[in-house]
């Protein structure tokens, strides 16, 4: 593992709740926090609303693809934040386990996906505070 705080965020699909957490995290710590996601079951691709509410607050995730969750990627960190994956993520000894209980943004308007955007970047500012002291 690396001297940095490493985190992975994990859903289902990677393609909505990991995706936006990544990129807030990202943008907040910079390279202070080594930053991964990945989906139990990925999908083909980030979902439209999301992509949407995420460009509204200047996050681009054209780029952005939705990738399987392996084993190296939970041993790489120290901390993972699973957000519905339930018992299909892995568990390693050693490292900081979060559960972030948040809608799925699949199939909602965009008035929710922002509801749940905003959610998850204070959630991603709390961490960063709490990880970077």
């Amino acid at each position: 593992m690396s001297a940095r705080p490493s985190v992975l965020f994990v859903c289902v699909h990677n393609a909505g709740r990991s995706q936006m957490a990544a990129a807030f995290l990202r943008r907040r710590a910079g390279d202070v926090i080594e930053v991964r996601s990945a989906g139990t079951t990925p999908a083909d691709e980030i979902q439209p609303a999301v992509r949407e509410a995420m460009a509204e607050v200047g996050i681009d995730l054209a780029d952005a693809v939705p990738t399987a969750l392996e084993t190296d990627a939970v041993e790489a960190s120290n901390v993972v934040i699973t957000m519905g994956c339930g018992d299909a993520c892995p568990v390693f000894p050693g490292r900081r386990y979060l559960d972030w209980e948040l809608a799925d943004p699949a199939g909602r308007p965009i008035e929710e996906v922002r509801a749940i955007r905003d959610d998850i970047d204070q959630r991603v500012a709390d961490l960063v505070a709490e990880l970077t002291g």
